[in-house]
């Protein structure tokens, strides 16, 4: 019987743990494109320079992800890239907003900000 009930703890634990690390996952992507437009709203910006800003605020992105993101925004007309060439290797591509990016960056932020003070509200904590 102990062992039976120590089954079902494990597998209890581990199905928890494993929606927890996927809520986790989809809350984190849920808000990416939005910081990596945050981001290029500071100036145009490499790859590997926004993967940086993203780790650095404990946001961690792979190219896997981080490179069909940026093209995906750059067919919906969000951002656009220029080339400049490397003095210690291939030619580099910086990414920027374009004006349609900057106006739908302005929308996401009043929609964040709105999103963030609706959470808050919803998930603080009585004091009694």
């Amino acid at each position: 019987m102990y062992i039976y009930l120590h089954k079902i703890v494990l597998y209890v634990l581990k199905t928890f743990k494993m929606n927890i690390e996927n809520a986790q996952a989809q809350m984190r992507k849920g808000v990416l494109e939005y910081c990596i437009l945050s981001i290029l709203n500071n100036g145009e910006a490499y790859p590997s320079d926004i993967m940086q800003m993203l780790k650095d605020a404990k946001l961690i992105v792979v190219e896997g992800t981080l490179y069909p993101l940026l093209t995906r925004l750059k067919n919906a007309g969000l951002l656009d890239y220029r080339w400049e060439e490397s003095h210690s290797g291939p030619p580099r591509k910086y990414y920027r907003l374009t004006e349609n990016g900057v106006r739908f960056m302005n929308e996401l932020d009043q929609t964040w900000r709105e999103l963030a003070d609706a959470v808050a509200f919803t998930t603080k904590k009585s004091k009694s």
